[in-house]
């Protein structure tokens, strides 16, 4: 598997966790909820974002490397 391939999974795993999310929120409304979303949920959706763009980058970087080599 590509680095591409994995930071796109990565994606679309984090895709499918916060519509699991989105669900668990429709039965857990409160304050906690609240704190755990803006603590873990959001947190982990800009790391991820910001990792695939890194990801992206470094992909980039290991192609023009191999056809440098070649």
């Amino acid at each position: 598997m590509s680095l591409r391939n994995n930071g796109t999974s990565l994606a679309m795993m984090t895709k499918e966790l916060i519509g699991r999310w989105k669900t668990t929120r429709e039965y857990w409304k409160d304050a906690k909820s609240e704190e755990f979303e803006k603590k873990y949920i959001e947190e982990l959706q800009a790391s991820v974002d910001n990792a695939v763009v890194i990801i992206e980058q470094l992909d980039k970087i290991i192609n023009k490397i191999r056809k440098d080599c070649e």
